[in-house]
């Protein structure tokens, strides 16, 4: 009997040891893991910007005088040589010397931008022609293997830039010679004093140089309006161009033909864009923390299908993720895992229940992920946003 209560005494002072000795042992650290993957990796610049009709042309008064009431709205279409204005011209600012002197000053300066704008054009004929041959002869040597299917993508591009920029000079040519008969126009006799004194001269229509649509009136009302003076502007919406204003040092990393995908413009699904023109000048800009910043504009070109934006119009906020690098085999691992270790960069790889800090070495970093030359393996798994209790071999759990 005494040998049992001996056995039984052992057994519970057995039991409680152990369970001292586990109540004492630290326990596991719950933690948040990610694993390691590998796949396609991409890093963007991100920033807002707005839309605006490529080509623009904004109407002035050609002589001073009383424009009559505007009729049309914002939106209305209208065709080369639709009525978009009429001014009853002042007498005498045209029996004015000095003015007469203004205005064939203006009519010279309106021929010599209808001959710059005659020369862009044919430079632009130039340019698109070499750049439709070089397609061709990259086409023929892509078929054969000899170039990459890079080259044959980027001389697409430069190819439909050129078309672009053919379409916009010689927009611009147009508009150039509707400038120059317009000072033309200036320059005759537009009325004759009656008895009473009274200019009864006809009235002077002033026509539309360009198809398009009425952007904005800027001169709604009957009024006395001086040479110069702005109408209404007019433009194409369906000539669309974005304009992205990002931080100079993103500038510099952004390349002609990059893709962009367009978002947030109110659409079911992102567009597809093409980076045309990153400006070469910079401004400063104040954000809105109140830091002034160097931004240079980004010029894209919408490369979905017209209909699918239709809805868009000149001046509407959008959204623009411009890729500037990318990889379809990268190794990635998420960034929230990712601490300074001196001059380095390590996180915290789970083995065995045990936290281990690994050395990595990064060679992109974007968003939430980065793109893992050495330290890593597809597959780890790692401690997602290490807290000061995470120690080189402290045991740790799944939260």
């Amino acid at each position: 009997m005494k040998w049992a209560g001996r056995l039984v005494f052992a057994v519970v002072a057995s039991a409680g040891i152990g369970a001292l000795i586990f109540l004492l042992m630290p326990q596991p650290i719950p933690v948040e893991m990610a694993e390691v993957v590998r796949g396609p990796f991409e890093e963007t610049v991100d920033d807002d910007g707005k839309t605006r009709v490529r080509e623009r042309y904004v109407v002035s008064a050609p002589i001073a005088g009383t424009l009559l009431r505007i009729r049309l709205k914002s939106g209305d279409p209208v065709e080369v040589g639709t009525v978009l204005a009429s001014i009853v011209p002042d007498l005498s600012p045209l029996l004015d010397p000095r003015t007469r002197q203004e205005l064939e000053q203006r009519l010279g300066a309106a021929e010599a931008r209808k001959m710059r704008t005659a020369e862009a054009v044919e430079r632009a004929k130039a340019t698109l022609d070499q750049a439709q041959a070089d397609l061709e002869r990259t086409r023929v040597l892509a078929a054969k293997g000899v170039v990459p299917q890079s080259k044959l993508e980027r001389d697409e591009i430069l190819a439909r830039i050129g078309s672009r920029e053919l379409e916009a000079v010689r927009f611009e040519d147009h508009a150039a010679e509707h400038e120059l008969e317009l000072a033309r126009t200036a320059l005759r006799a537009p009325a004759r004093e009656t008895e009473d004194g009274l200019a009864t001269g006809e009235i002077w229509d002033i026509r539309s140089p360009v198809t398009g649509r009425v952007l904005r009136v800027l001169q709604k009302s009957e009024a006395s309006v001086a040479i110069g003076t702005e109408l209404l502007v007019l433009g194409d919406p369906r000539d669309l161009e974005v304009v992205i204003d990002v931080l100079s040092t993103d500038a510099v990393r952004i390349e002609p033909g990059a893709p962009v995908r367009i978002e947030r413009w109110g659409g079911d699904k992102p567009l597809e864009g093409r980076v045309r023109r990153v400006e070469p000048s910079a401004f400063t800009k104040t954000s809105a923390l109140g830091v002034e910043e160097q931004r240079t504009n980004v010029i894209i070109d919408i490369a979905s299908p017209q209909p699918e934006w239709s809805s868009l119009g000149d001046g509407y906020r959008v959204d623009a993720r411009i890729v500037v690098y990318r990889s379809d085999d990268a190794v990635k691992a998420p960034t929230g895992a990712l601490f300074r270790d001196g001059d380095r960069w390590a996180a915290y790889v789970v083995m065995d229940g045990t936290a281990r800090k690994r050395v990595m070495i990064l060679s992109r970093r974007a968003g939430l992920e980065a793109v893992v030359a050495a330290g890593v393996q597809p597959g780890d798994r790692v401690i997602l946003f290490p807290t000061d209790a995470i120690k080189d071999g402290v045991r740790v759990t799944r939260r």
